[in-house]
């Protein structure tokens, strides 16, 4: 169930882009302007019986929403139901948008993208390219009539490539010239969990550090259960809480009747973070920077555990 402030919005368009995808514009129910959002940025949205789901938002106009969702043939139910159930004139909703996968700073910037993860990378393309930036999108596919937004990336001309893995050009088996030249770069890439992890393989065999790597994942890469038991402290009113072997921190506090601002319960979305004032967190989500790890000054509530026998949450 979405929290009071969610959005109400009116599905306006339903149209196939690109095989296997389906693009959603999305316009507000009360007629008053959606919020803004930065590039990278994703929204919830609820599906009937089916809980939230994530998905970026690729809009190119600021008085509507899009996200491209393609069919997932192992769906638990969201994306077969916006594919096959939610029809044109039929009422959503949806969150504010958040950023954890904003467009890093940068004098050049190299983008890797495969299928749908081209979602949030376009709209950086197109910010890059409108600000007259340095930068290069690499979209790898499998076949050419999986290709979605071929207009929007005809317009950014030759600073985008495209690779078909049916003419033999996929990653593993060509290495762009300019993955091998990391200096002054950015790099900044989203798709399949195997095609991510070898991404950054090759770019950290290439003399890339981990400063200059910027992802988002749509899955998980490691377990939000199972760990040795803590006790976490709510500052503000100096009540304290075990957190078992089996279970989350977010699970212990909302038992005990806080209310928390959950989403994905998976450690990607971000919408949980929460400052830590003492105590050594055990990070173990896709959202916070090295940087921020590093600070041990916040923690993703649904998935993190405690190094220290006791977390000082900032609540």
């Amino acid at each position: 169930m979405m929290k009071s402030n969610s959005l109400a919005v009116t599905v306006i368009a339903k149209q196939f882009n690109g095989a296997g995808n389906v693009l959603l514009t999305l316009a507000s129910r009360s007629g008053q302007p959606l919020p803004a959002f930065t590039p990278g940025a994703h929204i919830d949205v609820l599906i009937p019986d089916g809980g939230k789901r994530q998905y970026s938002l690729c809009s190119a106009a600021a008085d509507h929403y899009e996200i491209c969702v393609r069919l997932d043939q192992c769906s638990t139910g969201g994306s077969r139901w916006l594919h096959n159930q939610l029809t044109v004139g039929d009422e959503l909703e949806i969150s504010a948008p958040r950023n954890h996968f904003p467009l890093p700073h940068a004098p050049r910037t190299l983008m890797f993208a495969a299928g749908i993860g081209l979602t949030p990378l376009l709209v950086m393309a197109e910010t890059l390219a409108a600000r007259q930036a340095d930068f290069t999108l690499h979209l790898y596919l499998k076949r050419a009539d999986e290709l979605a937004f071929s207009q929007r990336l005809s317009k950014l001309g030759a600073r985008v490539v495209i690779h078909y893995s049916s003419e033999g050009d996929s990653l593993r088996q060509r290495v762009p010239d300019d993955l091998t030249k990391p200096e002054n770069a950015a790099l900044v890439f989203c798709g399949p969990a195997g095609f991510m992890e070898h991404l950054q393989q090759l770019a950290l065999q290439h003399g890339w550090t981990e400063t200059q790597l910027h992802s988002e994942r749509f899955q998980p890469t490691k377990s939000v259960m199972a760990g040795g038991a803590f006790e976490v402290e709510i500052a503000s009113s100096g009540a304290r809480f075990a957190v078992g072997e089996q279970q989350t921190i977010a699970e212990v506090l909302e038992n005990a009747g806080l209310e928390l601002p959950l989403s994905c319960e998976q450690g990607m979305c971000g919408s949980c973070v929460t400052g830590v004032l003492a105590g050594e967190p055990d990070h173990r989500d896709d959202v916070l920077s090295l940087q921020e790890r590093a600070a041990n000054d916040c923690i993703v509530l649904c998935c993190s555990r405690a190094h220290s026998p006791l977390l000082v949450l900032d609540l």
